[in-house]
């Protein structure tokens, strides 16, 4: 009917059927994609560039209605049912428009030395559970992503491929968080000497050097690149803000730089493969001046110092 379209296709006895278009009200002449059934199997979301939308590609919400308990013979939730004996009972197509508790992160992948799009795997987890949520993959001729988070969770975002570094993005969405779209472009960068990320998902209490539990999936992101590159040396790094004197803050970055050397270490990485170092407030990548800056400015990064 359009671009894109969204179909159904019913699995039985091993096989799939042939795909089947979901037609009007579902899609129309204009792009519709990305459909995503809710748990509760009541609710599913899709995008839509349809006409009166409020922006390139706005969250629709489908809400299966169901009068009341029965066993209906039905192709779909959305148009009719019949019973015994038989008789027909229509419903009218019903679409609830809402807007959807959720954060819609987008937005494409890069390499970042030739800036050519990454077919690249996403990995969505739950920093609190320390929990793998789901995995998603990069369109592999555009770089396009697209990734939903329901509010009231702390995420971990991790980006991989081959060959590459991993990227790591942190997003806490409050339990009263609206509906927001996010426009996020990644760029892998290459493995190589000199190349550095910061590692988003390292956390710790204030005034502490001591790993939050969690750290742990991004310290096991971590250990992976290094036993998946026996050949790297790394240097971590650890980086505060301004707030306090420069002794104070070079002591606290060199203890936890020190940290994360030693919980790998723990976990059978090589110690002449490691060094740490605390650059205290020295070297800033946002200004100072603002809570957001600060924030940006607490972190810890490595760097590859050797590839053999």
């Amino acid at each position: 009917m359009g671009g894109y379209d969204i179909f159904k296709s019913t699995y039985k006895d091993g096989y799939w059927s042939k795909p089947e278009n979901l037609g009007v009200p579902i899609n129309t002449a204009d792009d519709d994609l990305y459909f995503v059934l809710a748990s509760s199997g009541q609710r599913a979301y899709f995008s839509s560039s349809r006409k009166g939308t409020v922006g390139d590609q706005d969250i629709f919400v489908i809400t299966f209605i169901i009068d009341k308990p029965m066993n209906p013979s039905t192709e779909d939730n959305l148009i009719a049912y019949k019973t015994k004996p038989v008789q027909e009972i229509k419903i009218e197509s019903t679409i609830a428009i809402e807007t959807p508790s959720l954060t819609l992160l987008k937005g494409f992948i890069y390499d970042e030395e030739t800036k050519k799009p990454l077919e690249a795997q996403i990995v969505l987890t739950d920093n609190e559970k320390n929990e793998e949520l789901a995995v998603f993959t990069s369109n592999a001729q555009t770089g396009r992503y697209l990734v939903s988070l329901p509010s009231g969770k702390n995420y971990g975002i991790a980006v991989k491929k081959e060959g590459y570094l991993f990227h790591s993005e942190n997003f806490v969405i409050p339990e009263n968080a609206q509906y927001q779209e996010i426009q996020k472009d990644i760029y892998l960068k290459p493995i190589k000497v000199g190349q550095s990320i910061v590692l988003r998902n390292i956390f710790f209490d204030f005034d502490k050097a001591t790993l939050r539990p969690e750290s742990k999936t991004e310290l096991e992101n971590l250990i992976k690149l290094m036993n998946d590159n026996p050949n790297i040396k790394i240097e971590i790094s650890g980086h505060t803000d301004n707030i306090g004197s420069a002794a104070y803050n070079q002591k606290l970055s060199e203890s936890r730089a020190k940290a994360v050397v030693d919980y790998l270490i723990e976990h059978g990485i090589d110690k002449s493969r490691l060094s740490y170092m605390g650059y205290g407030f020295d070297k800033p990548i946002a200004p100072n001046d603002t809570e957001e800056g600060r924030q940006l400015n607490r972190r810890v990064e490595f760097k590859i110092v050797e590839a053999k």
